[in-house]
């Protein structure tokens, strides 16, 4: 029978520890594929997706909370306004070796979908055979940023704070250092499109049409500067988390991006 991969457990990764759950295969048994959550996410706000998206894909899934959510330890702040460059160049090279992954992509959700998209292109690593975006953002918008400061207003005097109280250990940690960031002057003129000019694996962009924290431009932006091939889906009457409020959809996009994956890797010279 095969190994199961952990649920819970910590790893150490630029110096701070962060709480981590896998679910099927371990690496070498079957492909790896790594979640990166949104920027007021975690591990554990995939609720049940990693383990329907492993039983779907025969992949092992793996998620993790970055430093300052969930049950992670609170990250530095301020947080620097290149913080998704130092988290996909920094940080999440030491989860990949902590984890021990061998070949497969990366997922990632809003900010944790830049995340994945900057190492795509920025370290080149041939153990990835695809990458996965959802609602990701490579520039600021003013849609965006609305967003943003409606979230602050709904932190500081409303509810929001003791939602995510549910989720985070320290909610005001994981709140400031997004927030923040987002929403300092010169985040305005962040930009990171120009790093997705070396992604050479196959992409699967996905985006809600009526995403409120960023317009189709984004994936747009995305397909246009890829040298690989991008897959566009977009999902009327969704909005910014698809993976919640289309989770049935999702899955079968991802299991048929998986399929093809699977499917290069038995080509000689083709695959991780």
């Amino acid at each position: 029978m095969t190994e199961r991969w952990t649920e819970a457990a910590l790893l150490k990764a630029q110096g701070k520890w962060l709480e981590y759950g896998c679910h099927g295969p371990p690496p070498g048994d079957a492909p790896t594929m790594v979640l990166l959550h949104e920027g007021l996410g975690s591990r554990d706000l995939w609720r049940d997706f990693p383990a329907r998206l492993s039983a779907a894909t025969g992949w092992g899934v793996c998620a993790y909370s970055r430093a300052g959510y969930g049950g992670s330890e609170p990250a530095t702040l301020p947080r620097p306004l290149d913080y998704m460059t130092q988290e996909a160049c920094g940080v999440l090279p030491e989860v990949l070796h902590a984890i021990g992954f061998e070949g497969g992509l990366l997922l990632g959700h809003s900010d944790g979908a830049t995340i994945a998209a900057i190492y795509a292109g920025v370290v080149q690593d041939p153990r990835l055979c695809g990458l996965v975006t959802i609602a990701p953002h490579f520039f600021t918008e003013e849609i965006g940023l609305r967003e943003i400061a409606a979230a602050k207003q709904a932190f500081d005097c409303g509810d929001l704070r003791s939602r995510l109280a549910r989720y985070h250990h320290d909610p005001d940690n994981c709140f400031r250092g997004w927030n923040d960031a987002w929403l300092a002057p010169e985040f305005r003129d962040w930009d990171v499109s120009e790093m997705l000019d070396d992604i050479r694996v196959p992409v699967l962009a996905i985006q809600g049409a009526d995403d409120q924290y960023g317009s189709l431009a984004q994936i747009d932006e995305l397909a246009r500067r890829c040298r690989a091939p991008v897959e566009r889906v977009v999902l009327a009457g969704c909005r910014h988390d698809p993976c919640y409020e289309r989770p049935d959809r999702v899955l079968k996009d991802l299991t048929r991006f998986c399929a093809t994956l699977d499917a290069s890797r038995h080509v000689p010279g083709v695959g991780f």
